[in-house]
């Protein structure tokens, strides 16, 4: 079953963009992940306040969501990323 890992990323600094987005993208394909939306949202309903960016990422299923999350090379790109931005990242598996 398809898993979508769906993520709302606040942007403090831009120092660490440069080197993730380039080591990010091989990382996901490993695992079998592809960007399938990406942009600033845009609010229909609710209050919360929008992130800068939200992204949605297609896994084949929840193992290699997690597989690719957990991986020792996403980590490092975690805490890179933690060091000017907040990102919160939910998975969530297709019920359809």
């Amino acid at each position: 079953m398809t898993a979508y890992a769906m993520g709302e990323l606040t942007i403090h600094n831009k120092d660490w963009m440069e080197e993730y987005t380039h080591k990010i993208g091989p990382l996901l394909k490993k695992h079998g992940g592809e960007v399938v939306a990406k942009g600033q949202p845009s609010l229909l309903e609710g209050k919360r306040p929008l992130p800068h960016v939200a992204i949605c990422i297609a896994f084949p299923n929840s193992d290699a969501a997690k597989g690719w999350y957990n991986d020792p090379e996403n980590q490092a790109l975690v805490k890179l990323r933690q060091s000017g931005a907040d990102f919160e990242l939910r998975l969530v598996e297709s019920g359809v």
